[in-house]
């Protein structure tokens, strides 16, 4: 059996859920966070089905991420209503949830009801918007503003950009229970203070 085969109990600071609408970016800002190529990354729409938990480790801190299928509650295929139901279960569970949205499409009537959902949820809600790949276009997560949950973090999870930053803030919003999660192949990323993590992804 190997090291990733173990079971082991990690203390960890918090949870983290990272929820949005298909094609948004889930995955790759996962892979981007925790440095490794669990999630599942590909161009076509809703293809992340299941639920993923890996390990991340930032600055000396390690949480669990809670990747989640995309949200369409228009989607009447039959994964529709399990994602939403793993979404539904995974922002519960979490400390602090992360609403990834595409800043290059803009607002689109599904981020803002889930926007309003995650306000009635009473978590810790950080907005990302992603896709931003040149800095000089950062300005445009102020639109985001308009969903009522705090400043917009610009982020390119693709290239790096501002993600250290996002670590950053999540880190500080953990409550910082040393709770054991009991974890089964997970692989923690090394501590890290670069601002673009490593993805081991280029989707």
């Amino acid at each position: 059996m190997t090291d990733e085969q173990a079971v082991a109990e990690v203390e960890i600071a918090g949870t983290v859920a990272i929820v949005g609408f298909p094609n948004v970016g889930k995955s790759t800002l996962v892979n981007r966070l925790s440095a490794t190529r669990t999630a599942v990354v590909h161009e076509t729409p809703g293809v992340t089905r299941d639920r993923k938990d890996v390990l991340c480790e930032w600055a000396g801190t390690t949480f669990r991420l809670i990747d989640t299928g995309g949200v369409d509650r228009t989607d009447t295929g039959p994964f529709g209503p399990q994602i939403a139901a793993q979404a539904r279960e995974a922002v519960e569970e979490a400390d602090v949830v992360v609403l990834v949205v595409d800043a290059k499409a803009g607002i689109s009537p599904g981020d803002e009801e889930l926007a309003e959902i995650l306000r009635r949820s009473r978590r810790d809600v950080l907005v990302v918007a992603n896709k931003l790949d040149d800095p000089r276009r950062d300005a445009e997560a102020l639109d985001f503003h308009r969903l009522g949950l705090g400043d917009p973090i610009p982020v390119s999870a693709l290239h790096g950009h501002g993600t250290g930053d996002l670590l950053d803030e999540i880190v500080s919003r953990l409550p910082g229970r040393r709770s054991a999660w009991r974890s089964s192949g997970a692989r923690t990323s090394a501590s890290r203070r670069s601002s673009t993590p490593s993805s081991g992804t280029s989707a």
